[in-house]
């Protein structure tokens, strides 16, 4: 009986020489590789996978979801960034509606991503919430716990 072979493979070809070492870094960086057609639209999230230098080693595209809302898998962020062999992580992800102001959901998922990703010893920098215009960072407004 065969079984599936699992390949994990990475390809670092971009992204070199970019560093993320602020929320205002981060922010140029998600919007630089977001549809801007799709902003106001369509809620998406994104992670921002980093080395130990702040350097970038890639961004994933996590879900694209409706107006208000879009599915958050913490396994999925997990097993991109140890397959990336990132170490840490800034999750970003758009208000459609313009509002920046951080939901209760929005909260409760930075929480448990958190208390995920201390277990596999990859730390989260920062959950962005971002419009065209600016951006809402949880870590510079003490948000991270």
């Amino acid at each position: 009986m065969k079984i599936s072979e699992i390949k994990v493979s990475y390809i670092n070809e971009h992204s070199a020489h970019l560093k993320a070492s602020s929320s205002a870094d981060a922010y140029t960086i998600a919007l630089n590789n977001w549809d801007k057609d799709i902003i106001e639209l369509q809620e998406e999230v994104k992670v921002i996978l980093l080395n130990r230098a702040n350097g970038v080693v890639g961004i994933y595209s996590l879900s694209k979801g409706g107006v208000s809302s879009s599915i958050v898998d913490i396994k999925l962020i997990l097993s991109v960034a140890l397959k990336a062999i990132a170490t840490s992580i800034i999750l970003v992800h758009n208000h459609p509606s313009g509002n920046l102001k951080p939901s209760q959901a929005d909260l409760k998922l930075t929480s448990r991503l958190i208390k995920a990703t201390d277990t596999v010893d990859i730390k989260l920098l920062d959950h962005l919430i971002i419009t065209k215009e600016s951006y809402y960072s949880l870590a510079d407004e003490g948000r991270l716990q």
